[in-house]
C-alpha cells in the first residue's frame, strides 16, 4: 500500500504544490491534497493545520507544505504536537532536517525556488532515513522541555 502524503499550500506556493502532487504520484506514493486549488489569495494557516494535523495525530507519517518564504506554514504546522515541520531551501538542507531532525513535514519556499529544485529537494527529504543515536535525545527535548 503507497504511504499517503498530505500536501497543501496556500496560493503563492499552488504552482509548485501541483507539480510536487504529481511528482507523489510517479514516484508510487499517495498524495492527498489539501489544497488551495485556486491562485487566488488564501491564508496559509487554512493548510497548514489540516496536514499538520494528519501527522500529529499519525493519520500521516509525514506531510508537505508550501507558501511564499515557507514560515507562515512552519509557524502553524509546528504549534502541532509531535510535527517537526522544516522549511527547506536546499537539498543539503532536507537531508539534514530528515537525517538529524527526523523532520515530519517539509515546507518549501515557493517563491524562492524553481520546480526543479522543489523536485529535487522533495526527493532528497523523501530518501533520507532518520539517523537516531544523539539525535534521539535531542528530539525528545523539542516535545518534553518547558519554556
Amino acid at each position: 500500500m503507497a504511504e499517503t502524503i498530505p500536501i497543501g499550500s496556500d496560493h503563492a506556493g499552488l504552482e509548485l504544490k501541483d507539480r510536487l502532487v504529481e511528482t507523489l504520484r510517479e514516484l508510487g506514493y499517495a498524495p492527498e491534497d489539501i489544497g488551495t486549488h485556486s491562485a487566488e489569495s488564501s491564508d496559509y494557516a487554512d493548510y497548514a493545520h489540516p496536514v499538520a494535523e494528519q501527522v500529529s495525530s499519525g493519520a500521516a507519517r509525514r506531510g508537505v507544505l508550501l507558501c511564499g518564504t515557507g514560515l507562515g506554514m512552519s509557524y502553524a504546522a509546528n504549534r502541532h504536537h509531535g510535527v517537526r515541520a522544516a522549511v527547506v531551501w536546499t537539498p543539503e538542507v532536507a537531508r539534514l532536517a530528515r537525517e538529524h531532525n527526523d523532520a515530519n513535514i517539509l515546507v518549501l519556499p515557493a517563491r524562492c525556488l524553481s520546480e526543479a529544485e522543489g523536485i529535487e529537494i522533495l526527493k532528497t527529504w523523501l530518501d533520507t532515513p532518520y539517523a537516531g543515536g544523539r539525535h534521539d535525545r535531542r528530539i525528545a527535548k523539542i516535545e518534553t522541555e518547558e519554556v
